[in-house]
């Protein structure tokens, strides 16, 4: 039996949809209530978690398999396998600021806000610039606004609440989708389990 790690939201339900294509019964997923932990035709423990967590999970090998976003993935660089991209839950890592503002002109260190840190301060290392970095939790589109910052680095998918906050992308720092991650020691005790499930998202 697999245990798989999964958030709620976008990413369950199109999971939830690729192992429907399959012929198994999903039906106690969607219909999981409150329940953290939800059997699948006895093949599957279908596990609920936060996207941080299922990283967690897997890396400790509680959790033989997760499914993330490769935002998740780049911002918390865990030693876990990447074995598939999804190719649902398509978004970017962008820069954003107010529209009409070229922060790489600025002649001081810019401060940018953003709810991932590391891969903020990876993408700016690589252009050898010095940014102070501001951890925001809700709504970064808000810290331009309101001063505290000069630019946000976020994910972006439409670019609709950009524009409704009079900001623009100004780079792009890495295309985002949903990865199948595997915990290294799993992918050689249960290979034929982790091949089979494999096969049922990329068939």
């Amino acid at each position: 039996m697999l245990n798989i790690a999964l958030t709620k939201g976008r990413l369950e339900e199109s999971t939830i949809k690729l192992l429907q294509r399959a012929g198994i019964n999903c039906a106690p997923l969607i219909n999981k209530g409150r329940k953290l932990v939800v059997n699948l035709d006895d093949a599957y423990n279908v596990v609920f978690a936060k996207a941080n967590d299922v990283v967690t999970y897997v890396e400790y090998g509680v959790a033989d398999v997760g499914v993330v976003g490769k935002d998740t993935l780049m911002e918390m660089s865990r030693p876990v396998y990447e074995i598939l991209d999804l190719k649902f839950g398509a978004c970017r890592f962008s820069v954003a600021a107010p529209s009409g503002t070229d922060i790489y002109s600025l002649d001081k260190v810019i401060t940018i806000a953003t709810k991932y840190p590391a891969v903020t301060r990876n993408f700016f290392e690589s252009r050898n610039m010095d940014v102070d970095i501001v951890k925001i939790e809700g709504s970064v589109e808000l810290a331009p606004i309101l001063k505290l910052a000069d630019a946000i680095v976020d994910l972006v998918e439409t670019g609709k609440t950009l524009k409704e906050n009079n900001l623009e992308i100004i780079d792009n720092i890495a295309s985002i989708s949903a990865r199948l991650i595997v915990n290294p020691a799993t992918l050689k005790t249960k290979k034929q389990e982790i091949e089979k499930l494999v096969s049922i998202f990329v068939d």
